[in-house]
């Protein structure tokens, strides 16, 4: 975690007026603490989660056990503690192993069959560069359709925005959460 205390708290219920209880009104019961931040924008919140709804949908090709591989790289890079660790739990439930959870970590060189490398290796050039190149282009294209390569853009650079914000901003792991160890102390 880049910050041991927020920068902006996560609004309280006793806090919340009509617009921010609009703006959460699809979040169900247990609202995360990255959304009781952003809702102290509740209009930003509407549009962010408008864009971060197609990226976690089905309407995103990408399957979603490697969507997660492009979200963890992301938040591994970032080292966005908050973002690793949310996306940890459901990267396990959408079929990836501790293992390649913790080969996330290492990068593309780390055992990966040559689809899953290629998903990293696109993932770091956008994360240094935020420019895929040529011959990783070609690579990924061997292995997904058009419309799969436009996704690990989108994706990559929807989770590289929202590391952003929880880096910035703050947002603490919610109760009962750990943080992974390879991410303290940033």
């Amino acid at each position: 975690m880049r910050l041991s205390k927020a920068r902006i708290e996560p609004l309280s219920d006793a806090e919340m007026g009509d617009d921010h209880r609009e703006a959460l009104k699809d979040f169900g019961g247990n609202i995360l603490n990255i959304f009781r931040t952003l809702v102290r924008a509740p209009k930003a919140l509407v549009r962010f989660n408008a864009w971060g709804s197609y990226v976690l949908s089905r309407r995103n090709d990408l399957p979603e056990r490697e969507r997660e591989i492009v979200i963890l790289r992301v938040g591994y890079l970032c080292k966005s503690g908050y973002e690793f660790t949310q996306h940890t739990r459901i990267g396990l439930q959408a079929g990836l192993t501790p293992d390649e959870i913790a080969r996330i970590k290492q990068g593309a060189d780390a055992g990966w069959s040559p689809a899953d490398a290629v998903l990293i290796r696109a993932t770091d050039e956008l994360h240094s560069d935020q420019f895929i190149t040529d011959d990783t282009w070609r690579e990924l294209a061997r292995h997904f359709s058009e419309k799969q390569c436009m996704d690990v853009v989108f994706t990559t650079g929807q989770y590289t925005q929202v590391s952003m914000m929880l880096n910035t901003f703050g947002v603490q792991l919610d109760a009962g959460q750990t943080l992974d160890p390879d991410l303290k102390g940033f």
